[in-house]
């Protein structure tokens, strides 16, 4: 209690980063139009154009910051107790797993993975947000909800038409992009265990066989040892 991963000591920046942080003042004041990853494709290329011994003033700052930060984790570790150190493990593991997420979605998005079905209520929710009157997002989407509750069966069919619309649309694109994926060799992001098979089928019709032959031998010895 009262110790958490804010409290932990702060990993050291890298050689690169320590130059980002000190230089991008500058080159933010001689490119006051440019946009953010602009400015960082510069300070990535003037990085890159950096004499070694200039680069070495960077490392050598990042490696005394390293020798601190272990000293730092050291007394931290310490004086924690086993249930302190295992509520921070069990944070630390949150935190990861959620960065993983993070990558694997931004991987996905990447690869173009179609974007899922949408429900009747949100093809609804998607045309009459920015009409609908409230104080916050949060008012405006209670009171659509409460609207959709209220609607009869009739007014809900053309929104419910065009969720069976787009889940056609959804199964389409997925068996599309699925099969791609497969012939990338990332079986790992397709869903079904029968596409994920289809791209060796000649290995399991070689493994089949042999395995045939060698049940037909086994047989064969079996016949001739009763004789």
């Amino acid at each position: 209690r009262g110790t958490s991963s804010s409290q932990r000591p702060k990993r050291p920046l890298t050689a690169y980063f320590r130059f980002v942080m000190d230089n991008r003042p500058a080159f933010r004041e001689k490119n006051p139009e440019a946009s953010n990853t602009e400015l960082i494709k510069k300070l990535a290329g003037a990085w890159k154009e950096l004499p070694a011994s200039q680069k070495q003033v960077y490392e050598e700052a990042r490696k005394t910051d390293w020798k601190r930060y272990g000293e730092q984790m050291a007394a931290y570790k310490a004086q924690l107790t086993p249930a302190q150190a295992a509520a921070l493990k069990e944070e630390r593991r949150k935190q990861l797993a959620k960065r993983r997420s993070i990558r694997a979605k931004r991987e996905l998005n990447l690869l173009g993975k179609p974007k899922r079905a949408r429900s009747g209520f949100n093809i609804f929710l998607s045309e009459n947000f920015q009409e609908t009157e409230g104080n916050s997002p949060v008012a405006k989407l209670k009171k659509l909800f409460d609207m959709w509750k209220k609607m009869s069966a009739s007014q809900k069919q053309p929104y419910l038409q065009l969720a069976e619309d787009d889940k056609v649309r959804y199964q389409n694109e997925m068996k599309s992009w699925e099969a791609k994926m497969v012939e990338l060799g990332r079986e790992d992001l397709v869903r079904s265990k029968k596409q994920r098979l289809k791209k060796k089928p000649a290995e399991t019709t070689k493994k089949t066989k042999t395995a045939k032959a060698s049940s037909g031998g086994k047989k064969t010895k079996l016949k001739k040892s009763e004789e």
